[in-house]
């Protein structure tokens, strides 16, 4: 039987050697090959390929780019592991037809991935990622619904005629980043921060970055190690993030900064080791960008994040528009309404001027500059903030679910009308992506069925901090998993 790939919140994903196989990511490519060669003049302008550094990422990515010099479209390969941010912005800096980038982002080690980004470094919006895997071959060797099987040039054949040229992507991103922040000031800051790049390509940019100042940045969990050691999965949310809440207030640092496995999402942590969530975070990234940079936009979010962002859109008279989960959504959004900032729930940030890709190395410099120019800690930010938004609640819990269950457990939840969760009342259903349900006090709880994983996801955010759990088990007994 033909393994289906298809592109979930972001991106394909599998189990290594299992579904996540040569053969299924040169036929990925393939489907993309075709796409971009027939929309976006993919022969002329060329494609970006990037890797991160999960087992056998490389390999996967030569794999790739051996199937696109087949179809004579020339490949920029990157020399070494490269964060995903970097990758994207490469694909700009070329003015290249776009990139696949090969990673899992914040999966177990046991996965790997096949993300498709546009020419302006952005996700690929849903409508294009179903005509890609609409032309995907059904194998390797047989002909495919467009009559084409899988091509393929050895790598080293690619490279010896420059149809494959490995590079350096790092130099474009770098030239970029005075554009976006002036480091200069963040260098002589005197800060010291800990960062945590969890086994993976963020391992080194941010010491590269601030090196030769007064700000010291010291790193744990760095370099490559793709079983991802003292962490279930790569992912900068508790409880992964345990060692740095345990390293940083032990260090006497300022704060603590991670990022995500392939360095496009960020976790920050205060100077007494609290986690700040991704909500915190998004609303304070919104607020530095309004009050101390003095932007004006509109601001992007997911039906899964913070309802601050409204609060700020009405200060600040900018609109607040939402999208479904995923920067599959975010990043059109962004292009369309040229928005100063779009984000999600799970700690991934983009900004305008840049490019619609979250970016974690770039969300800490702005973090760290928050903190410089207001002179405050990471818990005097939140109190600053909370003055202004008032107090926001936060957590989620994941639940493994059996795709089997999945049509059960829809229905359940679709024919469940609660009045009333943790005693709060409901005011309304809000179907975008899953189910959310806004209550009374401006909060509200989101059931979804995660797109990457065979999960379901139940988040709140209330302004009332001891009711959160009960909000939180209330979603699971709506799902009939509690």
């Amino acid at each position: 039987m033909t393994y289906e790939i298809k592109f979930g919140t972001d991106g394909w994903r599998g189990v290594i050697a299992e579904d996540y196989t040569f053969e299924n990511v040169r036929r990925a490519a393939q489907g993309v090959a075709t796409y971009f060669a027939a929309h976006h003049n993919a022969h002329a302008r060329g494609m970006v390929i990037g890797y991160d550094y999960r087992f056998a990422s490389e390999h996967f990515a030569a794999a790739a780019a051996e199937v696109l010099a087949a179809n004579d479209i020339p490949v920029l390969l990157t020399e070494t592991g490269t964060p995903t941010p970097v990758i994207s912005y490469a694909a700009i800096a070329n003015q290249a037809a776009g990139a696949i980038n090969i990673t899992a982002s914040h999966n177990p080690g046991t996965d790997n991935g096949f993300k498709v980004r546009n020419e302006f470094g952005g996700a690929v919006d849903p409508e294009v990622l179903k005509k890609i895997e609409a032309v995907i071959p059904e194998t390797s060797n047989s002909l495919p619904r467009e009559g084409r099987g899988v091509k393929r040039q050895p790598l080293a054949d690619a490279l010896q005629v420059n149809a494959v040229m490995k590079f350096d992507a790092s130099a474009a991103y770098l030239a970029h980043l005075p554009d976006m922040i002036d480091v200069a000031p963040l260098k002589s800051a005197g800060l010291n921060v800990i960062h945590d790049p969890m086994w993976g390509v963020g391992s080194g940019w941010l010491k590269r970055i601030l090196d030769g100042g007064k700000t010291t940045v010291t790193e744990i969990h760095s370099g490559r190690n793709p079983i991802f050691p003292d962490m279930k999965r790569p992912e900068p949310i508790p409880p992964n993030t345990a060692r740095l809440q345990e390293t940083v207030p032990a260090a006497h640092a300022h704060a603590g900064f991670l990022t995500d496995g392939d360095a496009d999402r960020v976790g920050f942590v205060a100077e007494n080791g609290r986690f700040v969530n991704q909500l915190q975070v998004y609303a304070l990234l919104a607020y530095y960008l309004l009050e101390l940079r003095g932007w004006r936009g509109p601001i992007v979010k997911t039906i899964s994040t913070t309802s601050m962002l409204n609060k700020l859109g009405e200060i600040y008279n900018v609109p607040v528009h939402e999208t479904g989960v995923g920067f599959k959504y975010i990043a059109p959004k962004m292009l369309e309404t040229n928005a100063m900032i779009g984000g999600e729930e799970s700690g991934g940030f983009a900004f305008r001027g840049h490019m619609p890709e979250r970016d974690g190395i770039l969300c800490s410099l702005f973090l760290m500059d928050l903190m410089r120019q207001l002179n405050k800690t990471p818990t005097q930010l939140l109190d600053h903030l909370f003055g202004i938004v008032g107090p926001h609640y936060y957590d989620r819990i994941d639940t493994p679910f059996p795709p089997s269950r999945n049509a059960e457990v829809r229905a359940k939840i679709a024919n469940e009308k609660p009045s009333h969760l943790a005693g709060l009342k409901v005011l309304s259903i809000n179907t975008l992506d899953g189910f959310r349900y806004e209550m009374e006090d401006g909060g509200w709880m989101l059931i979804r069925f995660s797109g990457t994983e065979p999960i379901i996801r139940v988040y709140t955010e209330t302004t009332h901090q001891d009711k959160v759990q009960e909000i939180l088990h209330d979603g699971l007994r709506l799902a009939g998993l509690e």
